[in-house]
């Protein structure tokens, strides 16, 4: 359940929803509203796209959720705000938490509920829930997971008054914006660390010389020989610097998606081809 839906079924008096504009979404020229907006206009709620307009609402808090942009110091000083934050704080502030979380290889994330400050994610934490991190699960399934749990904790949050926050303690990280080529899997790093990039739900790498999605993947312990360069498909396997990845789906490129093992039938490798080249 969406925080904006959540907020009205429990009953708080919500005054205006903030998202991004009407932007394109498809091939098309038609602008389309966000989901939030979507919702939000469905429930009867007043909409904006100026963060500006909050402050006179009359409202006594702000709630903020994945808005992607910092909260002018201009707008707190008028509106107080608590922050949903995807990570154990102050474990991966920033702007890619989850995504972090499984590059990392993390076993555990969370989310916290924060007040907002200027400074990014170094508010001072309401409440804090621990989500385990399943072996092989994918950014889609997580996030989803932490939704639902965020949701949860959100509600709890703001059923009665504040509580007194607390100070965040530990050494901080820092999730970085994902760079489009951190998803190109480079065959010459070890098949667990690319098996965490699959995970992402956008990998790819190249087969004679048109992209192909890697949607899911295993690494596999197995070597396929001394001889086999990073990159050469045996089988359904694929050699990299320590281990092999094991081929699940995939997506050619202009083409649906598929189990690997259809893919395969129908491209015949040929000796010495290899992912990743020209």
């Amino acid at each position: 359940m969406p925080p904006l839906v959540a907020l009205v079924e429990a009953g708080h008096d919500v005054r205006l929803v903030v998202t991004g504009p009407d932007r394109r979404r498809g091939r098309g020229s038609e602008r389309t509203p966000s989901p939030v907006k979507a919702e939000a206009v469905r429930l009867g709620l007043r909409v904006a796209h100026d963060l500006d307009a909050v402050v006179d609402t009359g409202a006594d808090l702000g709630v903020v959720v994945a808005y992607g942009r910092i909260v002018p110091g201009r707008v707190l000083e008028r509106l107080p705000m608590v922050n949903l934050h995807f990570s154990l704080l102050p474990r991966w502030r920033g702007a890619a938490p989850v995504e972090r979380a499984i590059l990392a290889g993390d076993e555990v994330t969370g989310v916290c509920v924060m007040a907002l400050e200027r400074e990014l994610d170094t508010g001072a934490l309401y409440a804090c829930e621990e989500v385990s991190i399943e072996p092989g699960e994918h950014l889609g399934a997580l996030r989803g997971r932490l939704v639902a749990a965020g949701t949860r904790l959100l509600l709890g949050v703001l059923a009665g008054p504040l509580p007194e926050p607390e100070p965040q303690r530990g050494e901080p990280t820092y999730a970085a914006k994902l760079d489009p080529a951190e998803l190109r899997l480079t065959w010459a790093r070890p098949a667990a660390e690319l098996e965490r990039v699959v995970r992402l739900d956008r990998a790819w790498t190249t087969w004679r010389g048109r992209r192909l999605l890697v949607l899911d993947a295993a690494a596999v312990g197995d070597p396929v020989g001394p001889s086999a360069p990073p990159g050469a498909l045996v089988g359904d396997v694929v050699a990299t610097a320590a281990g092999v990845l094991r081929l699940r789906r995939v997506q050619p490129e202009g083409r649906a998606p598929m189990p690997a093992s259809e893919w395969l039938r129908g491209t015949r490798p040929l000796p010495g081809e290899r992912l990743g080249g020209p």
